[in-house]
């Protein structure tokens, strides 16, 4: 396919997180089912929140939902390749945010897939829009970064 996105590289980014494959995550083909990169993309966004205290699972009062994900393809993850996720934010609205995040294979400095993750902040009480805290507002600015290089 022409035109087709290159790779994303790990200098691209500055937030990483290494994500261990496990044995369960290969498919009948010998490689890293799909939909576990989803998973991979879910760990790397959620566990930032949590570790940076932005983000209380069970009581936070403003929470981001997913509502759009996306993932390109470019080489194989398999058990046991250690994966690191690069983290990084691309759009910063009022109530949402655009992640991206590369994963790469071992030392790979070329990413084995890429793509994005969109939260929409609500208020957990009635699931409807709301402001990003200031809190979250600050820290994900912190992950802004400029566009993607291949």
């Amino acid at each position: 396919m022409s035109g087709r996105e290159a790779p994303w590289r790990r200098e691209s980014f500055a937030h990483f997180r290494t994500i261990p494959t496990r044995w369960l995550d290969n498919d009948v083909y010998g490689h890293v089912n799909n939909v576990v990169y989803y998973a991979y993309f879910d760990t790397v966004v959620n566990a930032h929140l949590i570790e940076a205290g932005l983000l209380d699972i069970a009581a936070s009062p403003v929470i981001g939902l997913v509502v759009e994900t996306q993932c390109r393809f470019f080489s194989s993850l398999a058990f046991p390749d250690i994966v690191t996720a690069g983290l990084r934010v691309a759009e910063l609205g009022s109530s949402s945010v655009r992640y991206e995040i590369a994963l790469f294979r071992n030392d790979a400095i070329q990413a084995s897939a890429q793509g994005h993750f969109v939260h929409v902040y609500v208020a957990r009480a009635t699931q409807r829009p709301t402001p990003l805290p200031g809190p979250v507002r600050a820290a994900l600015q912190a992950l802004r970064s400029p566009a993607p290089s291949g």
